[in-house]
């Protein structure tokens, strides 16, 4: 078979869900190519074979060894992207890299495709296979037989197969789709399998009614999710915001920094392992370690550089903390302006205003540290964050950190900052 034949078999191209379920002013951001979908390149746009599909489609052809005769490429596919009714003599092999897809043979139920999956496509089967509605998709396709396959194209799959096919994990509501969306949040899709009805009950008041509370914007409710998802040594959240992180231009050194500054208030304990989970995510995505270093003090200027931050943020109170501190526990109070404020804030990744949202976010996600959780309601206001600006990553972390400590930091908030 010759390979612009394969190319033809395993290329798909998209066609978006309908304007009423995804609306016009996100459909430019969903159509823009992610660029970090999985470990294998996007390729290039196809458009040679579009008579045969809807849409577009990327293809990145991956071997080229003529001797061994095993075509594979990978394949990439926009949010509602699918191919046409097709069968191949010879057979096919799909193997889900990236993002949530389907695979549907004629007269049976359609499949969830997560990366990991693999489909086994016996001879002469028809079947079509893309994107989920909401989600890109890459899956590798692996040629079977190639001396003697050949395909067959049939007629297209419209409109209404698709949304029958795709309905069944179809839970979120049209608004919560769209906001889960740009999180590009695949991870956890196995749970929309084992417990759809929980994840249409958890997806749709993280992703809809808590996102209609605030403006807050997606690069701030992605860094205060990530901070608290270190605090809680939430794996699979956490896992959630870095493919989130990446799809909406939050890069690697800011990445990492959310993780450096955790380290002096949840602990390295908790920090080390998710720090080891976002090495191993950057690296598979093509990321040299280490990041280039970011400190900018010299340990004979950590405590004074750090001491004069800590007044910048919180003035007199720094003073008096240092005065009225018992001999004994004078230490601490030093380790917080050498250690805390100055190997940590210093670093010039973020600015003063991120930094105590991402303490705040940490604090209230702890638990059982209120009256830091107090002072840092001062510190934040001291640098421009006022009181809605925090209610509003409270109620963005209410979904994560449940509702006892939302409300222990809206108390806090009261205490602090009471209403008028």
């Amino acid at each position: 078979m010759r390979i612009k034949d394969f190319i033809l078999v395993c290329i798909t191209t998209a066609i978006m869900f309908p304007m009423t379920t995804l609306k016009a002013q996100n459909m430019e951001k969903e159509k823009q190519l992610p660029e970090y979908l999985s470990a294998f390149p996007l390729g290039e746009e196809n458009v040679q074979y579009a008579r045969f599909f809807i849409g577009k489609s990327y293809l990145a052809p991956l071997t080229s060894n003529k001797d061994l005769n095993t075509p594979v490429c990978n394949v990439t596919f926009e949010p509602g992207c699918r191919n046409n009714w097709h069968s191949h003599t010879g057979g096919q092999l799909l193997i889900a890299v990236g993002g949530k897809g389907y695979y549907q043979e004629k007269g049976k139920p359609a499949r969830l495709l997560l990366p990991g999956d693999i489909v086994e496509i016996a001879p002469n089967v028809i079947h079509w296979h893309g994107a989920a509605p909401d989600n890109w998709f890459s899956h590798l396709a692996i040629e079977c037989n190639p001396q003697s396959n050949k395909n067959t194209w049939l007629e297209p799959v419209d409109d209404e197969q698709y949304l029958a096919a795709t309905s069944q994990s179809n839970t979120l509501s049209a608004e919560a789709a769209k906001n889960q969306a740009t999180w590009y949040s695949s991870v956890n899709d196995k749970l929309a399998v084992s417990d759809p009805e929980l994840t249409k009950i958890s997806g749709n008041f993280a992703f809809g009614e808590v996102q209609k509370y605030s403006n807050l914007d997606t690069r701030t409710r992605i860094l205060v999710t990530m901070a608290s998802a270190i605090t809680a040594n939430a794996k699979t959240t956490y896992l959630q915001t870095l493919h989130a992180a990446l799809s909406n231009g939050i890069t690697p050194l800011e990445i990492k920094e959310v993780l450096y500054h955790a380290v002096p208030y949840a602990g390295m304990a908790k920090v080390e392992e998710m720090v080891e989970i976002a090495s191993k995510f950057l690296e598979d995505r093509g990321v040299k370690l280490p990041l280039a270093p970011q400190s900018i003090l010299q340990p004979e200027t950590r405590q004074e550089k750090g001491l004069a931050l800590q007044k910048s943020i919180f003035g007199d109170q720094i003073d008096r903390m240092y005065e009225t501190s018992p001999e004994n526990q004078l230490h601490i109070q030093k380790f917080l302006s050498a250690n805390c404020f100055g190997d940590y804030q210093t670093r010039p990744v973020f600015d003063i205003p991120t930094r105590e949202l991402l303490t705040f976010a940490i604090l209230i996600s702890l638990g059982g540290c209120e009256p830091q959780v107090k002072g840092h309601i001062t510190g934040n206001v001291n640098v421009g964050n006022d009181k809605l600006k925090l209610l509003a990553v409270a109620t963005q972390l209410l979904p994560y950190i449940g509702y006892p400590r939302t409300l222990n930091a809206i108390t806090c908030l009261n205490e602090v900052i009471p209403e008028k």
